[in-house]
């Protein structure tokens, strides 16, 4: 069985933590991505969500602990992107009014 390095966990949490924050992105915005419905759907999985970006932080951090043992080459981007990943999960569970605010004003 080949070991992973953590990238796929890492990016699945980032992926997971930014839906989070589809409800509170402006009407505007989510009417030109198309949005609407989904902000709804993902109101209330919320907590699931940002859930499963622990969890899959956990996994990430797992895998990036075997990839040592079995000296994979990669653990420099895995890592990098790893710490990417508990940056942003961390921001959308601290501070999701302000995130979506900042990128409600960007785009």
């Amino acid at each position: 069985m080949k070991q992973g390095t953590g990238i796929s966990a890492s990016l699945a949490a980032i992926l997971s933590s930014v839906a989070t924050i589809s409800c509170c992105l402006p009407l505007g915005f989510a009417a030109a991505l198309g949005a609407g419905a989904a902000s709804a759907f993902f109101t209330t999985l919320r907590p699931w969500l940002l859930g499963l970006s622990v969890v899959l932080l956990g996994l990430g951090f797992w895998q990036q602990h075997r990839a040592k043992q079995c000296a994979l080459r990669g653990r420099w981007i895995g890592n990098v992107l790893l710490w990417a990943a508990v940056i942003v999960v961390v921001g959308m569970i601290l501070f999701p009014q302000e995130i979506a605010g900042i990128i409600a004003n960007r785009f």
